[in-house]
């Protein structure tokens, strides 16, 4: 048996934000499209996400919410309403996803940074310049914009400080070469981007690691040092293959990868720094990186500081996730910026879904069922009127399929909805309706029904990467299933049974009032907005809460209790004149060198608990709430100067 090609698909790991938004899910469910497409057409697909974890913008996120950087990454990424449940909810088909805290990558990440190291492309300096703290990245003055960073917009701060550079003016020249010398950049604009603008001013060596925080892969031979983020990041394209680690055995099958898909913000990162990087270890480089546009709300990129957010979850919930997967890839031009509206979305699910696609399955089955029963007959008569729309079922596929390999999803659904709407018209032109009037026009009749079914197929078998549930749930209702409503069967008239059984369903993409539907948005993202708090408890008489000896105590000593997760042993002074040992099961959210002199809250009068084989003595109070479905702690302190032994009353 021949073996299959294979298709390496990638998306960017994602940064964990703790608020996604409509625009984390544009780029990987334009590549789950991708993919699905390539698996029709017989491909060995392997598809990979993840999640960019490291950097000194998780730890200082984290700090602020008063956990651990870990607790931080896993509450975003695993949690309820997190990464992995919304690609989930947007039906995203990955073969694989990496998180860059994962043990097998961060020991490859070390071996990777030890070789160029060993090879003399990373040497010991130290820097001084600009840094962004949000887009982790390294500028020289004249690569700033109005003082500013040129990706975000955002302040840019003086960074001063021992690291390692990679040496990558070493590899100016053959990048150059390679972003001008055919398709490994799409699309083409983005090449004369970064030649003239990076590459022709100067490529400077790449600062690689850092010192002024600890959040990141260590560098195992200079303690102190951390790898540098997008260094981190970018080799989880490897790494997720089994490259230098145990994990996973596929590198040699996948790669190199056929396309990364990223955002335009990142395309520097991908096509300088990556192939650079690639041509240091002497590894073969990805075959194409394509740089997508940004989903914009008023001509601004949507982000959580802007307050521009559209939640994903409240429009899947009003609108379905297929018809949200619809519109971000029938609407935009996959390499521009797409200006979003709740309008837009609204106006395109109504045109495209309910009036063209959904209209033409629900009259087509109608129809079918009315006047036959169900079941077409087999009986035939043909028109000259039937040539058009029978030729543009066999021609789309191939049209199709050229857009789909150049990755210009948007106009390959404009090929399949030009059959749709010429199924829709030749509806109008060959009235059923009149015809059903005469017993000796029945064969006629059948033939409209059979090239309209037919049309269907085609359409539906082309539409199943973008809107998979609803496709298979038209499948049903036109009777087609198993090979007809294959890729390879996709070019060709004539595929369905001759007595076709139709089963006419449910509405597959309601017309939508626009009016409420608006109305109901704004209720719902305005209701989202704010932190869900728990239900009052039960009412309480003042003697028993009096009961509540709760006091004001200080930090002595905090550790981790061994074998335990969750438990950090505390060491207070009470004001009794004796310590006080209290456990509590915080160490998700705080690390305990950082609560070590602090002044906290506890009740002392509950009785003695074993846990973990240790005596506590008390409780410690916090505060925890709930916000976009994850749960945020913090323990209640006060003043220093408050006196321990204080009563709280």
């Amino acid at each position: 048996m021949e073996e299959k090609k294979t298709f390496y698909i990638t998306t960017p790991i994602y940064y964990p934000s703790d608020k996604l938004h409509i625009g984390h899910t544009y780029c990987t469910v334009a590549t789950d499209a991708i993919a699905r497409y390539k698996r029709q057409c017989g491909y060995d697909v392997m598809f990979l996400t993840g999640t960019d974890e490291h950097g000194q913008k998780i730890e200082e996120k984290a700090k602020a919410a008063g956990v651990t950087p870990q607790a931080f990454v896993d509450r975003i990424v695993t949690g309820e309403g997190g990464i992995l449940d919304l690609w989930k909810l947007m039906n995203i088909s990955n073969d694989r996803f990496i998180r860059t805290t994962d043990d097998y990558h961060v020991e490859a990440v070390q071996r990777i940074f030890k070789k160029m190291y060993d090879k003399g492309d990373i040497y010991k300096g130290a820097y001084k310049g600009k840094y962004c703290t949000p887009c982790e990245s390294f500028w020289t003055e004249s690569q700033l914009k109005d003082g500013k960073c040129p990706d975000c917009g955002r302040e840019v701060h003086d960074a001063e400080e021992e690291a390692y550079f990679f040496r990558l003016s070493k590899y100016a020249k053959p990048v150059q070469e390679l972003l001008e010398s055919g398709s490994f950049l799409e699309p083409a604009s983005r090449v004369n981007e970064m030649v003239n603008n990076f590459i022709k001013p100067g490529l400077e060596d790449l600062c690689v690691s850092r010192t002024s925080f600890t959040w990141g892969i260590p560098v195992d031979f200079d303690p102190g040092h951390v790898v540098y983020v997008w260094v981190d990041a970018l080799f989880n394209y490897c790494t997720a293959m089994g490259f230098l680690n145990d994990k996973y055995d596929d590198y040699d099958k996948y790669w190199p990868a056929d396309v990364h898909i990223v955002g335009k913000e990142i395309v520097r990162f991908h096509s300088i720094i990556w192939p650079a990087m690639l041509m240091s270890m002497e590894m073969p480089l990805p075959k194409k990186v394509y740089g997508h546009g940004w989903l914009v709300i008023d001509g601004g990129k949507m982000s959580k500081s802007k307050g521009n957010v559209v939640d994903p979850y409240v429009l899947a919930d009003m609108f379905g996730v297929d018809a949200l997967r619809f519109f971000l890839l029938r609407t935009f031009p996959f390499g521009s910026d797409g200006n979003f509206s709740n309008e837009l979305l609204i106006s395109t699910i109504n045109t495209d879904l309910a009036n063209d696609l959904g209209n033409l399955v629900s009259r087509t089955t109608a129809m079918v069922e009315k006047y036959f029963g169900g079941a077409l007959i087999a009986e035939r008569e043909a028109d000259p009127i039937d040539d058009e729309l029978v030729e543009m079922i066999r021609s789309t596929k191939g049209k199709y399929a050229k857009q789909m390999d150049a990755l210009q999803l948007h106009l390959a659904l404009e090929e399949v909805f030009r059959l749709i709407q010429r199924a829709n018209k030749y509806i109008d032109e060959c009235a059923p309706w009149v015809l059903a009037k005469d017993e000796s026009k029945k064969p006629r009749l059948a033939s409209v029904m059979y090239n309209l079914l037919e049309a269907l197929r085609v359409s539906l078998v082309m539409l199943t990467p973008f809107i998979p549930q609803s496709c298979e749930k038209a499948f049903a209702q036109i009777g087609a299933s198993g090979k007809a409503v294959s890729w390879e069967k996709a070019g060709e008239y004539g595929v369905l049974p001759a007595n076709v059984t139709v089963h006419k369903g449910e509405t597959l993409f309601p017309r939508i009032d626009m009016a409420k539907a608006l109305e109901e948005l704004e209720k719902r993202e305005h209701a989202n907005d704010a932190p869900k708090a728990k239900p009052v408890l039960p009412d309480v008489s003042i003697d028993e809460f009096a009961r509540c000896d709760m006091r004001v105590c200080k930090v002595l000593t905090c550790e981790a209790v061994k074998k335990s997760e969750k438990l950090l042993k505390f060491t207070l002074d009470d004001g009794s004149g004796s310590p006080r040992q209290i456990l509590s099961g915080i160490h998700k959210f705080y690390e305990p060198e950082e609560l070590v002199g602090k002044t906290v809250v506890a009740i002392l009068n509950l009785p003695p608990r074993k846990m973990m084989g240790q005596m506590s003595n008390g409780m410690l109070l916090s505060a925890v709430r709930e916000v976009n479905g994850q749960e945020e702690l913090h323990l209640i302190m006060l003043d220093d100067s408050v006196p321990a032994g204080s009563q709280l009353c």
